[in-house]
């Protein structure tokens, strides 16, 4: 693991090189730690932590419980771990003026510091220019070292089995919660430490997914699903729908219109593409069609987007987003909207870019599943 320790420092550094900052400081609020994990290895659990990476010499870290302290220690990758007693952060502000920072200070997630924190690091660190640092570290952890790669692989592993135990679990009269509850039994069994999931059960009227409520399941319902595991820090997730019954001629429809969709923007994916020219592919399936009033953001958000120590990371795959996708870097494409013909509809397969294509993360079949 020195080896991946050392890859990452060398990634963090030849961006901080192309951005022009001389110290990073990664701050991770409770919902957001991708970048202090990116860092130190370690998986965290307290309500904040920062850690810091000099342009020289060995990286520090700041933790707000003894916990996370005890974590970072334990994985070895940052010898020099302090507590982040808030809001002062004297020992953190210590260590940076140890350093000597010069010049330019970037924050990754500065946008979600609090204003008392931030407010104590400009007091503390007179004179230093403080900027954004965030989509850096996104462009940063966009391309996967082969350590990572093989996390997410058993995610997308994780994620077969779980729409599997999605299936089993649909009947008429079963509540949309007692569906979601199987799942997650399920991929705890298998070893994910989280689940990221949205679901919706309906026709037509459907417009959209949620959290799942206590409504019960009916004959001729399609249910949805994003089903999203997390393995080692490392997340994949899996689209896919299902019909209670023999399915409608507008579901059948609906599905194979999803199907080309994903097929064409699958068809594009390679190293050195844009996000843009994904989600061209996919969309114009649907203006084909004359569904095309349906990709825009009045009924759904992105065409997909990447995977990494968070599940909804750069690149976002919409039209006009000219992200150059690298290979080794990590996406999902989901033409996933809205469409009268049966309602909200998903479909979607994780791909590590490669330089002539892609690696297909999923072993589940593309169809339109029939219960």
């Amino acid at each position: 693991m020195q080896d991946e320790r050392d890859w990452r420092i060398s990634r963090v550094r030849h961006g901080m090189t192309k951005a022009g900052i001389e110290g990073l400081l990664a701050f991770a609020p409770g919902w957001r730690r991708e970048n202090v994990r990116y860092l130190t290895g370690a998986s965290l659990r307290g309500s904040f932590a920062t850690a810091y990476l000099p342009m020289a010499g060995n990286p520090a870290a700041f933790a707000g419980t003894v916990q996370d302290e005890q974590a970072i220690r334990a994985h070895g990758w940052v010898a020099d771990v302090r507590p982040l007693v808030y809001p002062d952060c004297s020992e953190m502000l210590t260590r940076l003026r140890e350093s000597n920072v010069p010049g330019k200070l970037g924050i990754a997630h500065l946008e979600l510091m609090p204003r008392i924190m931030l407010a104590a690091i400009r007091k503390g660190l007179p004179g230093v220019e403080i900027i954004s640092a965030t989509r850096m570290m996104n462009q940063v952890r966009m391309v996967k070292s082969e350590w990572e790669l093989e996390q997410i692989r058993r995610a997308g592993v994780v994620c077969s089995a779980g729409w599997e135990a999605f299936v089993s679990a649909l009947k008429p009269g079963a509540m949309e919660f007692e569906i979601v509850a199987a799942v997650e039994a399920e991929l705890k069994r298998l070893g994910a430490q989280d689940n990221f999931m949205l679901f919706a059960s309906g026709g037509t009227e459907v417009m959209g997914m949620s959290p799942p409520g206590n409504r019960r399941l009916q004959l001729g319902d399609m249910v949805r699903t994003e089903l999203t595991p997390q393995l080692n820090g490392y997340f994949a997730q899996i689209c896919r729908s299902a019909v209670l019954g023999e399915p409608n001629e507008g579901q059948v429809r609906s599905f194979a219109l999803f199907k080309e969709a994903l097929e064409a923007g699958l068809a594009v994916v390679r190293a050195g593409v844009t996000a843009n020219e994904i989600a061209c592919a996919e969309n114009d399936v649907f203006r084909k069609y004359g569904y095309g009033e349906y990709c825009t953001s009045q009924y759904t958000r992105v065409r997909g987007h990447g995977h990494g120590l968070h599940p909804d990371e750069v690149p976002m795959i919409v039209e006009g987003d000219q992200t150059v996708l690298e290979e080794n870097s990590v996406i999902i494409i989901h033409p996933n909207t809205y469409t009268p013909l049966a309602g909200y509809h998903v479909l979607g397969d994780p791909v590590v870019v490669k330089k002539d294509g892609f690696e297909l993360l999923l072993t589940t079949e593309r169809k339109l599943f029939s219960v």
